[in-house]
């Protein structure tokens, strides 16, 4: 069913939006692509061990939403989760070279 894509297609249109505002303003990977990837890959990569302990712990589990894709990477780690985890960093990193590139401007 589409519904079951709704929140990966929204996720992804929301990584599309800050692409083109980075691209615009040249804040992340328009700057440093190397540099942008490598932060947004170990931030992600201690998101992603975040997750798995709060799994283990039972804190975490994937819930019933029927916007959501019937599979999974590991137990109760929704495939949409890299994408929010990847949204979560990129939108901080392009917030903080926005606030730093502004405050040196004013």
């Amino acid at each position: 069913m589409i519904e079951n894509w709704f929140y990966l297609i929204a996720l992804s249109i929301s990584i599309g939006g800050l692409l083109l505002i980075d691209r615009r303003l040249k804040l992340a990977f328009w700057k440093d692509k190397k540099r942008t990837a490598l932060t947004i890959a170990i931030v992600m990569f201690v998101f992603i061990l975040w997750d798995i302990i709060g799994i283990k712990m039972e804190v975490f589990y994937k819930g019933a939403s029927q916007y959501m894709l019937p599979f999974v990477i590991a137990p109760d780690f929704p495939v949409e989760e890299l994408f929010f985890l990847f949204l979560l960093s990129y939108v901080t990193l392009l917030i903080y070279r926005g606030l730093a590139t502004w405050k040196r401007i004013s």
